[in-house]
């Protein structure tokens, strides 16, 4: 009863119930708590009667279309990011979701795991307190011979220190806390460019490069590429 209580709590307001069990049963399988509504009314009425980390909703909702639904949810608790899922791709439907304070705005069809990954962002950039276990990280993280500092944006050996840009910090410190374990390309690419495509994908390219030249005076340390997946940062003992 526990775990369930500490896991996130997604809304999720579709019309199409295939597709709603579906991203329910995906995101479920992901750690979150979700509760699906198919209506705009009843997604209301669910958003008045619980709270929730973070709402997914449709636009063309029966009973209330999704930009009401979104208006009268900002103005119950304007703090709880939204997400706008819809069919709907015109630049003036998505300036309007914005105009309403969503927190992005994704067209159908959609990759699920790029969808959970934009989750994720927004719920990190909603939650500025890290954990304790991530200040345990920032405060200081052993990398083979160097010394991290993501808050810092140094990678220190040898008493000196290696400046790294915001996203060459924000990159490694998403490697180095999965340490020897697969991190994924799109996984990256939304936490650091808030996007997955090709452009931000050759960016990433460059900026792997970049740490590996860092990291190179420590043998026992690796970025290895797995092929159009991700990345892993080996470190042998």
């Amino acid at each position: 009863m526990n775990e369930i209580k500490n896991k996130q709590k997604i809304l999720l307001v579709e019309d199409d119930v295939n597709l709603g069990f579906l991203l329910v049963e995906y995101f479920e399988s992901n750690g979150f708590n979700v509760k699906l509504y198919i209506d705009g009314k009843a997604g209301l009425k669910g958003f008045q009667l619980d709270s929730f980390d973070i709402c997914i909703v449709d636009i063309m909702l029966p009973k209330l279309d999704g930009f009401s639904l979104v208006k009268e949810m900002k103005t119950l608790n304007p703090e709880t990011p939204v997400i706008i899922l819809s069919a709907r791709s015109m630049k003036e439907d998505k300036i309007k979701g914005f105009e309403f304070g969503v927190d992005d705005y994704i067209t159908k069809p959609f990759d699920e795991e790029e969808l959970l990954y934009r989750i994720k962002a927004v719920l990190n950039r909603r939650n500025p307190y890290p954990s304790n276990s991530e200040r345990t990280f920032i405060n200081q993280k052993k990398i083979g011979a160097y010394e991290f500092d993501a808050e810092k944006q140094e990678l220190v050996l040898d008493k000196i220190a290696q400046r790294l840009t915001f996203k060459e910090s924000k990159i490694l410190k998403q490697l180095a806390q999965s340490k020897n374990n697969l991190v994924k390309r799109e996984e990256i690419m939304i936490e650091v460019w808030g996007e997955s495509n090709y452009f931000t994908g050759r960016s990433l390219d460059v900026f792997i490069s970049k740490l590996r030249s860092y990291l190179k005076s420590d043998p026992r340390i690796c970025i290895k590429t797995i092929p159009t997946v991700g990345y892993i940062l080996e470190e042998s003992i």
